[in-house]
């Protein structure tokens, strides 16, 4: 039983990433909001009922692109020193350098709508990861002092990085994905450090 699944599994794999990658070319060529599923099919070679079995709409299909690439960066290791701050926010340096790489091909051109639509999946998206990160220690526990609730902290952190992101992108900013990302950490470190304590 477990061969019979593995082959589905890759293919399943295999489409989803011709998908994916059909829709980063489109985002790169034209505003977000005006890509519609025909020209995510035609480009990746994949029928309309083939993308229906595995997602409801193109915007399902970003949210998907933008956890699996989130996943790879959470299992990559761990940072050296493997305080819980820095494990929470290890996804913001390969994100803003993803990026970067985007800016440089075009992508800046998708427009303020566009960017809006997918900077809020991005967010959705982090904040589920984040929270899994913070969970564990916070599960069954209340605001106690000067704590601030887990889910707060995790709107928080997630909602930083895309207003960093906005306006790193929308400014036209000439900050280096590093430099950017010093000052993400600037406004996110002290307060996880505190509330994590």
């Amino acid at each position: 039983m477990e061969r019979e699944q593995r082959p589905k599994d890759r293919r399943i794999q295999k489409t989803q990433k011709l998908l994916h990658e059909a829709l980063g070319s489109l985002i790169r060529e034209k505003p977000y909001d005006e890509i519609v599923v025909k020209e995510i099919l035609d480009r990746a070679n994949v029928g309309r009922s083939t993308f229906y079995t595995h997602f409801k709409d193109k915007d399902e299909l970003l949210a998907s692109g933008i956890l699996d690439m989130l996943k790879a960066i959470h299992s990559a290791e761990l940072p050296v020193s493997g305080k819980k701050n820095e494990r929470i926010i290890r996804f913001s340096l390969p994100m803003f350098e993803h990026i970067h790489q985007h800016r440089q091909a075009g992508a800046a051109g998708m427009g303020t709508r566009g960017r809006a639509i997918i900077h809020e999946h991005l967010q959705k998206v982090l904040a589920e990861l984040i929270a899994d990160d913070i969970g564990g220690p916070f599960r069954g526990r209340r605001k106690t002092g000067g704590q601030i609730p887990s889910e707060l902290l995790v709107q928080y952190v997630a909602s930083t990085f895309v207003i960093v992101l906005n306006w790193w992108v929308e400014t036209d900013s000439k900050l280096s994905p590093t430099e950017v990302n010093d000052l993400f950490r600037t406004l996110t470190i002290p307060t996880l450090s505190t509330s994590l304590d």
